[in-house]
């Protein structure tokens, strides 16, 4: 009898009081300072003030110029290729203890590896010439 008044207690309104309060207290804080800024903040508009700052650098050109969609794409391939080579280490270090399972799991892993990496290969992905 006794659990069944402890499991009711848990589940009791009360006790997220403190979650609710913190998050009405997060909202309010976030709230205040972006008006507190806005209001004591400078107003003085320009055309210096206007201005991207380049670190002193004189600007040229214009940011924004085509870029090619391969330089995007090598690095998607990087991030996604260096990803998967992090999921060796663990296979590094517990390479005795895994066995033979351990073996045939990062074989195949290995497998799927190289699979796609020759797949992005004859696909033409790291052929930076049209």
């Amino acid at each position: 009898m006794q659990s069944i008044l402890l499991q009711s207690d848990i589940n009791n309104v009360t006790n997220y009081l403190p979650i609710g309060m913190q998050l009405i207290f997060a909202v309010l804080l976030i709230g205040g300072i972006m008006v507190i800024t806005h209001l004591l903040g400078p107003k003085r508009k320009g055309t210096d003030k206007l201005q991207n700052f380049e670190s002193g650098i004189e600007i040229k050109g214009n940011a924004r110029q085509p870029m090619a969609i391969k330089y995007f794409f090598v690095a998607i391939l990087f991030v996604l290729f260096d990803v998967e080579v992090i999921f060796f280490y663990p296979y590094a270090v517990n390479f005795r203890a895994l066995g033979k399972p351990g073996f045939t799991a990062v074989i195949m892993f290995v497998g799927l590896f190289v699979a796609g990496f020759i797949y992005i290969l004859k696909k033409g992905a790291l052929d930076w010439e049209d």
